[in-house]
């Protein structure tokens, strides 16, 4: 389902050439503030953290 919608947004991107500028502007924006690299760093690691929490629990 996750990979369907990810085809279908960029080909949205791709079909629509203004949109695409629009979102490499907003991705350049969001990814210059330290608080949303912050965050998507914890997001991407939480999973392995919790499992090795488990782990060390038992």
């Amino acid at each position: 389902m996750i990979r369907i919608l990810f085809g279908l947004v960029l080909a949205l991107l791709m079909a629509v050439p203004q949109l695409l500028d629009i979102t490499m502007a907003a991705v350049a924006w969001t990814l210059g503030t330290p608080s949303v690299l912050a965050f998507a760093a914890g997001v991407l690691a939480w999973p392995r953290l919790a499992r090795t929490v488990r782990k060390l629990a038992q």
